[in-house]
């Protein structure tokens, strides 16, 4: 099939489940897309969408293999089914999700100039995970996403994989071209062997253009080695990459430095962790004067200790960030300004959906700090203050006393919520919430957090406990003790269940406060 390609989206057809074939899209005789798709036979579940708006004007060829007798493209200025996005029953409501197809890992997550960037693994064609290209959303608040066309596509060196992204505030790559600062992004090139690349971007990150010079770091293990995290170390005068090295047996981080981002020379490593590293240095209790660095693994287990450009020693043994079901990837923001000084972590929401145009979600963006407790130093996280954003309606009470069969919250019934307790012990033996039919409960005699499957330690601290929890479609992001305890969790809730529950099993409890604030939706 020939098209002149003189509208802003192709359109294709797509049977989940169905037959893989490969498409090729040529034009000039190169081939400038590649991917598989399940191109439907029939009538289509869904409609997949590519942005041509670059190639305006031109010829192209698209081949299939295996070949497909009536092969449907529908040109348009419009995406197939736009008039039903975001409005689909199981599309999360505050939380960002991509418009079609599949996505995990967030990547390249960096702030310039009032706009945060968030990539991510993405396939536009299919709701399950492949073609891996990042997909790019912008947000100015945390809270409401504009998503962008695909910012980095796969080409003849693989498809692409994690990443991260800098303000390359110096020009040490000298990639700039007029006042706007390059932004640049290290990924890797998941081909026949995995090597790690950079692209970067003169126009706020509209556009994006491969370093010709790719790659920058040849593979070093024989393995999958991936997911650059990169950023600029202050001391040293130097940039720092941490990547994961995926030799066999011999899984570890590699810390690699560099004065321009594309010459990079490794300086040592760290066994034990896997995937998707993260590092950044936070102050213990606000105090600058003495601060930390946090070594952060895709699994959301981390280290504490020091980094000095070129080693990061632990000082405390490996700890769990996330204790939930559906956390994985994490990364944080670079370039936050320092009259903000917030560390922001978005990560991977691995809630499964079905029958839907699109599949997983972003978790919601948490402030990261550090604090001395007597255990030791702890990562403590909580939402972003920007969540109020959405607040809507807010049911409040003060010093309610809950006994076993109450619930002040008969009441109140919807889908989305922000939920925030302070409670006393009393004598009950266990206090918690009900969530459309999924309990989140506190066990206090044998100081557990519990939901679902998941079960994590937590003590009352001066007889009380606090709990915030963020209900969504699909999932419940639970906070407890001022976010000591991080438990997001992917929750099948029936659409036809929409209560919720304040509850004590085996005596009262005193809620010292209780508010529920109803959330509007981003979408809207």
């Amino acid at each position: 099939m020939k098209l002149t390609l003189n509208t802003t989206y192709l359109n294709f057809p797509v049977t989940t489940g169905g037959r893989k074939r490969q498409m090729k899209m040529i034009i000039d005789g190169q081939t400038v897309r590649e991917f598989e798709i399940e191109l439907a036979e029939g009538e289509p579940g869904l409609w997949v969408f590519m942005d041509v708006t670059e190639f305006a004007g031109k010829e192209a060829t698209f081949e299939v293999d295996p070949p497909l007798e009536n092969l449907i493209i529908k040109p348009s200025d419009q995406i197939e089914g736009a008039e039903d996005l975001y409005q689909e029953k199981l599309r999360p409501q505050f939380h960002f999700s991509s418009r079609r197809g599949w996505n995990n890992d967030p990547n390249g997550m960096v702030f310039y100039d009032g706009e945060y960037h968030l990539f991510y693994q993405h396939n536009p064609y299919g709701t399950g995970w492949g073609n891996m290209h990042w997909g790019q959303t912008i947000s100015e608040d945390l809270v409401h996403w504009t998503e962008q066309p695909d910012a980095i596509y796969p080409d003849a060196l693989g498809t692409i994989f994690s990443g991260s992204a800098v303000v390359d505030e110096a020009n040490t790559t000298g990639f700039q071209t007029g006042d706007e600062k390059p932004l640049v992004a290290a990924f890797t090139y998941a081909g026949p062997t995995f090597t790690q690349a950079i692209a970067y971007s003169t126009d706020r990150g509209r556009t994006w253009m491969k370093f010709d010079g790719n790659p920058v770091v040849d593979n070093i293990t024989g393995g999958s080695d991936r997911d650059p995290r990169i950023f600029w170390h202050e001391p040293t005068g130097e940039w720092v990459m941490v990547l994961f090295l995926d030799e066999e047996n011999s899984q570890r981080f590699g810390f690699f430095t560099s004065p321009d981002l594309k010459t990079w020379a490794l300086q040592s490593e760290l066994p034990g962790f896997f995937e998707c590293p993260d590092l950044f240095e936070l102050p213990v209790d606000g105090d600058s004067a003495n601060t930390r660095w946090v070594l952060h693994g895709a699994a959301g287990e981390y280290l504490v200790g020091q980094f000095d450009g070129k080693t990061f020693t632990p000082e405390q043994e490996r700890l769990p960030l996330s204790r939930g079901n559906c956390f994985y990837a994490a990364q944080t923001f670079s370039n936050i300004p320092a009259d903000d000084g917030r560390r922001i972590q978005i990560g991977w929401g691995q809630v499964n959906v079905t029958d839907m145009p699109f599949n997983q979600m972003m978790l919601f963006a948490t402030e990261l700090t550090l604090r001395a407790t007597d255990e030791g130093i702890r990562v403590f996280a909580q939402p972003v203050a920007e969540i109020e954003k959405l607040h809507g309606q807010k049911h409040a009470w003060a010093d309610l006393t809950v006994s076993e069969g109450d619930n002040p919250l008969s009441d109140v019934a919807g889908d989305l919520f922000d939920i925030r307790a302070e409670m006393s012990v009393g004598d009950a033996a266990e206090v918690g919430f009900n969530i459309r039919g999924v309990d989140v409960m506190w066990n206090v005699a044998k100081g557990e957090l519990s939901c679902l499957d998941k079960v994590a330690p937590l003590a009352a601290v001066d007889g009380v406990v606090t709990l915030r929890l963020l209900v969504d479609r699909g999932s419940i992001e639970i906070f407890a003790n001022d976010g000591l305890v991080y438990m997001p969790m992917a929750a099948a809730m029936a659409d036809d269940n929409q209560s919720l529950g304040a509850f004590t099993r085996g005596g009262a409890a005193m809620f010292k406060t209780l508010e529920v604030f109803e959330l509007q939706s981003i979408w809207t």
